[in-house]
């Protein structure tokens, strides 16, 4: 099954739910039927701009309906979609478009000026697609669709890039096959109906934002699309278009649920499942959702852009005995759920050996929604996958008896806050270039609004004219020139003694960090 087979799973919607509304967005609907024709047309103007089958197509901007549509049309007509993040600096999205060459660049009104930038600077780009009337035009004067070239389960439908350890993003190469098979896993575990209303407000530039686009097409699903998230206009797009399904990262129902206290009055009784993902959650936000939401089922997921993403669900009934005190699933509430059906999860020694329950270990994961690997690194791609294609995704963890993970910190020196990635070498890499900064070492700490924050130990040169000048005015404007706004810490410790190092003159970042976390069960938040 490939997502190039538009009875898979558009065609289907259209035949079965022609006249049914597709998709929601900015005051205007579409039908099954129609969707179906206009993503057939973007297939055909792509082929017009001489896009050949395998090359890339680039889309820059927020949730839209000519973003649902790059998802599910590119891939379809056998090119492959980059979909960049909105939030990241020229200077990184133009490494990214050098890195993966794509020759259009589709993008929205307020990322205008960025799309301008990149067409200067990078020389694989040949065509600008302004969403809005110029992308209505290229789908009304596109011709019938040429037939799809035959593609398989492992032909590369997207590069979604990811932060890399080095400094670099990666791409993660994403085949027809792992997107089909997300879907699947999607289908079982959340259940979509034809007479469901699902909520696209998590950014589509990441996969966790399109993870239920396909599922939700393939039973003919109402999908309803919101540029950003907003506690009000989330609250009123789900009255007003009875939503019954949707997806938010913790950050957002933390301030989602704020603002419903402060509302009493608001309805939002049609949600049946809901779904929270992309960073640990609070035990105390834990039970606020499952008591402000007492109708609704709540599940957790856990994945990453490699596996498609998803791997583990807390489902609804162990969020209900949990909560209610019942064991094992009590203990299991501040856990990432056991592995959905189609997806293998285990924790294991470095050697690849298997752990005891209870052992502390890495997370492996084995599936047909493993990725192909990362695009032209492929010592990074060996690193990551084994040879019997399991992929290592540097989370420390534990299973239960039963097979639940238990996060407990980060092989990878990542930073989940608000749901975004970030690698503290990128921010120490901006942080360094300052004059006046000898060294930098950057971590997560406890946040009670953004799950973990991003701080830096920064070291101020001695003796230094530039240093006497530095404050974290200084620090966050120099920053905030060279890396996106969500990378920029949110805290500063600025001192002038060296950081702490082991013998071979590596920085240990253990020290630094414990005082933050001392009062944390866990070492992620």
């Amino acid at each position: 099954m490939t997502l190039a087979d538009l009875r898979w799973p558009l065609e289907r919607a259209a035949r079965v739910h022609g006249e049914s509304v597709a998709v929601t967005c900015a005051g205007r609907s579409v039908t099954y039927a129609e969707l179906a024709e206009r993503v057939a047309r973007l297939g055909a103007a792509l082929a017009g701009f001489g896009v050949e089958p395998g090359e890339r197509v680039a889309f820059l901007g927020v949730n839209s309906l000519a973003h649902l549509e790059c998802w599910l049309g590119v891939p379809a007509a056998g090119r492959v979609l980059v979909d960049l993040n909105t939030r990241l600096a020229v200077d990184e999205l133009a490494f990214m478009v050098d890195d993966c060459a794509p020759r259009v660049l589709i993008h929205d009104a307020a990322n205008a000026e960025t799309a301008a930038r990149l067409l200067d600077r990078c020389g694989s780009l040949h065509e600008l697609v302004p969403d809005g009337d110029p992308y209505e035009q290229l789908i009304a004067d596109a011709g019938p669709a040429a037939l799809a070239p035959a593609l398989g389960a492992d032909t590369l439908a997207t590069i979604s890039y990811t932060g890399g350890t080095t400094g670099s993003p990666k791409g993660v190469m994403l085949s027809h096959g792992n997107l089909a098979a997300n879907a699947l896993h999607n289908l079982i575990i959340t259940g979509h109906r034809a007479d469901d209303a699902f909520l696209h407000v998590n950014p589509m530039f990441h996969v966790a934002g399109i993870s239920n686009v396909f599922a939700a097409t393939w039973v003919g699903a109402r999908q309803v699309v919101l540029p950003r998230f907003d506690p009000a206009t989330v609250t009123d797009t789900i009255e007003r278009e009875r939503v019954t399904l949707a997806t938010f990262v913790p950050t957002m129902l933390a301030m989602w649920l704020t603002y419903l206290g402060e509302h009493p009055g608001a309805d939002v009784s049609s949600l049946r499942n809901l779904h929270y993902a992309a960073s640990p959650i609070s035990p105390v936000l834990q039970r606020r959702v499952c008591e402000t939401l007492a109708g609704c089922e709540i599940a957790q997921m856990y994945g990453m852009t490699e596996a498609a993403p998803t791997v583990t669900q807390l489902s609804p009934d162990t969020h209900r005995r949990g909560l209610a005190g019942e064991e094992p699933d009590a203990s299991r509430l501040s856990s990432m759920g056991a592995p959905v059906p189609g997806v293998r999860a285990e924790v294991r020694r470095p050697d690849g050996s298997s752990l005891a329950p209870g052992e502390i270990g890495e997370v492996w994961v084995n599936g047909p929604n493993v990725m192909l690997g990362y695009w032209n690194r492929p010592e990074a791609t060996a690193a990551a996958l084994t040879a019997d294609g399991w992929y290592r995704t540097g989370d420390a963890a534990y299973a239960d008896a039963g097979g639940y993970l238990f996060m407990v910190d980060r092989l990878k020196d990542m930073i989940i806050t608000g749901g975004e990635n970030v690698y503290s070498i990128e921010v120490e890499n901006a942080l360094i270039s300052l004059d006046g900064v000898a060294e930098a070492a950057v971590f997560g700490v406890p946040d009670p609004q953004w799950g973990e924050r991003v701080h830096a130990v920064v070291v101020l040169a001695d003796s230094d004219d530039e240093a006497a000048q530095i404050d974290e005015v200084a620090l966050r404007d120099h920053c905030r020139a060279r890396i996106a706004g969500f990378k920029v810490p949110r805290s500063f410790e600025l001192r002038t003694e060296p950081l702490p190092k082991s013998g071979a003159g590596k920085v240990l970042k253990n020290p630094l960090r414990e005082p933050h976390w001392r009062e944390s069960a866990r070492r992620v938040s």
